[in-house]
């Protein structure tokens, strides 16, 4: 049987570092009550001249690097791109010319802070449908760009970066490091987090004199997004321990979108889950959306949190309202 195997993870960050103390330049706000509701201290902005795709090229660079990869042999990049700054050509098409991966398919998921956990689903069903060997998978948002910096309830929130990973099809099953993936969403809670991007329409099809035009910023309603994670997650997390056959004294980590610092907590005592094992740095880089978990993972192993071989438990959420959850085995 064919399975998949995590070869390599990394990340990129926008180069431009904020805190707190920046941005009450701006704002009226404080260190104290950004921290304190957020668990906040700081977060990577891009710039004008950074994009949402070069951030990704630089982590699909550092990717292939570390597994010492040859990009001619990647079949497949998928890329979760919510916040591209070009509609097409796509993301994933931009990292494939980047690389010289000019024997791989190509194409972009939009499942906003879920993306990487949906992006690692189809990697995980293609490889064990045996339709591709190498698939590089990166997640990269610049929500930066979509907030109102007027707006303390939303733009202290984000910050902007990329994280993916290389997945290989290997024969050997005690290899297989996806041993469990469910996905869901709700779009009758569509209304919880929006982004518009209206366009205009030709004038022989609207009269555009009376036209209002959206502003192309993130909306978001706190409180319901806040009470759909407490109620939705906690269930679908133990579906996903229920099909795999590995319960909670079985995880030896759990890494939950870097949100709020108040979710993540809130989430992993619903859980049981011990504090030792919740990997965190949403202090250091804000909400970055599908990057968050990738990223908190490559940190985690890198200082030494995660000390491998691993089963960590992963579980993001965010606009759709969209949830993915996977149980994954490092060695």
């Amino acid at each position: 049987m064919t399975v998949a195997k995590i070869i390599s993870i990394d990340f990129e960050v926008a180069k431009n570092i904020v805190s707190n103390d920046d941005l009450t330049s701006i704002l009226d706000t404080s260190d104290e009550w950004i921290s304190s509701r957020t668990g906040i201290k700081k977060r990577h902005v891009a710039s004008n001249d950074e994009t949402s795709t070069d951030l990704a090229i630089g982590c699909a660079k550092k990717i292939i690097n570390r597994a010492k990869f040859d990009p001619k042999n990647i079949d497949l990049i998928i890329a979760s791109a919510s916040t591209p700054e070009i509609i097409y050509p796509s993301v994933s098409c931009s990292i494939q010319e980047a690389l010289g991966a000019n024997n791989a398919a190509c194409f972009d998921v939009k499942a906003a802070c879920a993306g990487f956990i949906y992006c690692l689903s189809i990697a995980k069903a293609f490889i064990e449908s045996n339709a591709y060997k190498n698939i590089l998978i990166v997640a990269s948002d610049a929500t930066t760009k979509f907030t109102d910096w007027k707006d303390r309830s939303v733009c202290v929130l984000f910050g902007d970066g990329a994280g993916g990973a290389l997945i290989s099809a290997t024969d050997n099953e005690k290899e297989n490091s996806i041993l469990g993936i469910n996905l869901s969403a709700d779009g009758s809670c569509g209304d919880y987090i929006t982004l518009r991007t209206d366009g205009d329409s030709c004038p022989l099809a609207d009269n555009n004199e009376n036209y209002q035009k959206s502003a192309p910023y993130i909306s978001m309603k706190g409180k319901d997004v806040y009470k759909f994670v407490m109620t939705k997650i906690p269930n679908e997390l133990e579906k996903l321990m229920e099909k795999t056959g590995i319960n909670v004294d079985k995880i030896d980590y759990f890494i939950p979108h870097q949100s709020n610092q108040r979710m993540i907590d809130a989430l992993a005592q619903r859980l049981n889950i011990e504090d030792n094992k919740v990997i965190s740095n949403i202090e250091h880089y804000g909400n970055m959306s599908a990057a968050s978990i990738p990223t908190a993972l490559r940190e985690a192993i890198d200082e030494g949190k995660i000390k491998l071989p691993a089963t960590i438990m992963l579980s993001a959420f965010g606009a759709g309202m969209s949830a993915g959850n996977a149980i994954i085995r490092l060695e």
